[in-house]
């Protein structure tokens, strides 16, 4: 038998006996228990660009202007400029490219589908998933109303509407380079002086 033959015969076994080179059953170590559906429809709570998982609803900006007031102005101030230590959600516009970039949801990530599956899933702090489905729908077209991608304060955000704000920024996204590349975050000593 070749050397070639040889080494082949013996990555087969190899594998055979590592149980890789079948399907193997899946390991069962006695612990917890398989997830219910209901369970695991439960977290599958995502909002994606094309609007595959918007839960049904509504909601306009006036409406969201006032959950917002009760349950987020607290934290992100009464127009999205941030109370304290937490982070901004408006303003921001043209700074990426700054000494002092301002990530807000106007200048970084001003999609529909973003927002709507962070407030989804994470806000209000402390009580997240609390919002119902139409509060939902109005807290995100307050904040994008915030930011100027909304620009009509009786625009009803729906599953309808939300479809056609897939790129909520005018004209084609132009991917112009990637996060490990860019470096959006200056750090001292580094990048242009300013006077």
């Amino acid at each position: 038998m070749s050397k070639c033959l040889s080494r082949a015969a013996l990555g087969i076994g190899l594998l055979a006996c590592l149980g890789l080179g079948a399907a193997a059953e899946p390991k069962h170590l006695g612990i917890g228990r398989e997830a219910t559906p209901a369970e695991i429809a439960g977290w599958d709570i995502d909002i994606r660009p094309d609007g595959k998982g918007l839960p049904s609803g509504k909601g306009t900006e006036k409406q969201g202007e006032e959950i917002f007031m009760q349950q987020c102005a607290a934290c992100h101030g009464e127009f999205g400029e941030s109370a304290g230590r937490w982070p901004i959600l408006a303003g921001g516009d043209g700074t990426l490219k700054s000494d002092d970039p301002v990530k807000s949801i106007g200048s970084y990530w001003p999609y529909a589908s973003t927002v709507m599956d962070y407030i989804r899933r994470a806000m209000p702090f402390g009580n997240a998933q609390s919002l119902s489905n139409d509060e939902l729908y109005a807290v995100t077209a307050y904040v994008l109303y915030l930011n100027d991608i909304i620009k009509d304060e009786h625009f009803e955000l729906n599953s309808t509407t939300f479809k056609s704000m897939a790129n909520c920024l005018p004209g084609e996204a132009k991917i112009i380079g990637h996060a490990r590349t860019i470096d959006v975050t200056p750090e001292t000593g580094k990048g242009p002086k300013v006077e």
